[in-house]
């Protein structure tokens, strides 16, 4: 298919900007892939413990308690491509001093949970500002084509990131899987200081206070019970997850599958069903998003079950795959979601509290793995973990909201949903600073 005939399929296509942030959300993924596995490895081939690598780990999420909600405030104030470029430094500086004191020596457990924080100061400042980037680049109408293309492009950076790092990791150690990451990392900065996509300065110069600006945008989030009912089961969802796969899943592998390179495959497959999800997005929209969204997060319990029972790889990576698929048709509803009930002035806010929310019990769910699978063994600390996830799911039935919205509620003055992609695209109007895009 020519590019042309490309771009008249796939509107968004047309998009300067967002040509250019496909390439980013390309380099970074695949970057953060190299992290996904040299992290694990290094701490368990340094220390060999367990609970060591729940600290490490802990250490990673635990700024997104502070600096998501500072992220979501200069999102909305300044062009959020800024505040990428800054957490994307933060993860270059964290993950580049790792990879070089584990290839010229041993650096000690609190240097691994010094370096992990700041490289979860910069995951934290990514989220918010990423969810209000694309709305200014975007055209409303557009934005579920543009959020399925974008995220499709990340899974597919991650998922070949993830593949190469653990063969990187096997053959030559985590050292250098953690060196690349932020080598990659850094092609990343002149991609997004060429985007011209951002706020009106006028927003940016509004004067209110931080704490003012953090109010207004806990009042817009409270007001959505469809909103914060799924943040709170994703709170439990992900610190239940966070253990039980992301601490707890490297050391089944390691000490049943094979290793790094086993590792490397589940996280691999897992990324390559986002792909296919990223591109099923494109042909399928559910019928009650909400709900969607929601039994998506019941879903999340089969892979702490598959490793609890220690199934073949294969089987492994076959449930990795169709949970990765499931979450990512998920990931582009919620995007989306956000993206049309949200004011676009306070979106950044609002993205901030969700992340702050959705992962704020992480920590403690990395914390509690290691001395739990200690204490109890790892696999009945795995079928625990599910246990959460799936009646954490369940109670979030409970609220009307998240069964009765659907696809087509027509928010914010969209055109009709039987319109075409280009009457869409002329009929949106233009998110305030987005850079004219040639055709």
């Amino acid at each position: 298919m020519s590019w042309r005939a490309l771009a008249r399929r796939y509107p968004v296509l047309a998009i300067r900007d967002f040509r250019i942030l496909l390439v980013d959300r390309l380099l970074a993924p695949f970057s953060n892939g190299f992290s996904m596995v040299g992290v694990s490895f290094a701490v368990l081939n340094l220390t060999g413990s367990t609970a060591d690598l729940s600290y490490v780990l802990a250490a990673q999420v635990a700024p997104m308690l502070v600096f998501t909600l500072v992220s979501g405030v200069f999102a909305d104030r300044l062009r959020p491509q800024w505040v990428i470029i800054a957490g994307n430094v933060a993860v270059i500086a964290g993950e580049g001093a790792f990879g070089l004191l584990i290839l010229t020596g041993h650096p000690a457990l609190w240097t691994m949970i010094c370096l992990e924080a700041l490289n979860g100061v910069g995951a934290a400042m990514f989220y918010p500002a990423s969810q209000a980037l694309l709305p200014q680049i975007v055209p409303d109408a557009l934005l579920p084509e543009g959020s399925s293309i974008s995220r499709l492009a990340m899974n597919t950076g991650q998922m070949t990131g993830a593949a190469v790092a653990g063969l990187v990791v096997a053959a030559l150690g985590p050292g250098w899987a953690l060196t690349l990451c932020a080598i990659g990392m850094t092609g990343t900065i002149p991609l997004l200081l060429s985007l011209k996509g951002g706020p009106d300065s006028r927003l940016a110069a509004r004067g209110a206070g931080m704490v003012t600006e953090l109010r207004e945008g806990w009042t817009e989030f409270r007001s959505h019970t469809w909103l914060w009912a799924t943040v709170i089961q994703y709170c439990l969802v992900m610190m239940a997850f966070n253990g039980a796969f992301l601490v707890l899943g490297p050391v089944v592998a390691r000490t049943h599958l094979g290793g790094a390179a086993a590792w490397g495959a589940i996280t691999a497959a897992d990324a390559l069903g986002l792909v296919a999800g990223g591109l099923l997005s494109l042909r399928y929209t559910p019928r009650k998003p909400m709900l969607f969204v929601v039994g998506s997060g019941a879903a999340v319990a089969l892979t702490p079950v598959a490793l609890a029972l220690v199934l073949p790889l294969p089987v492994i990576c076959l449930t990795a795959f169709a949970l990765g698929a499931l979450i990512e048709v998920m990931m582009v509803q919620w995007t989306v979601q956000m993206a049309t009930r949200i004011p676009s002035d306070k979106l950044a806010r609002v993205s901030s509290y969700d992340a702050l929310g959705s992962m704020a019990a992480m920590p403690l769910g990395a914390l509690l793995a290691g001395p739990l699978a200690v204490a109890i063994g790892v696999s009945t600390t795995q079928f625990a973990a599910a246990a959460v996830i799936v009646v954490a799911s369940a109670l979030t039935l409970i609220p009307r909201e998240i069964r009765t919205i659907h696809f087509d509620d027509v928010v914010r003055g969209d055109p009709p949903a039987d319109a075409s992609p280009v009457e869409l695209a002329q009929a949106a109007p233009a998110p305030i600073g987005r850079a004219d895009y040639p055709f």
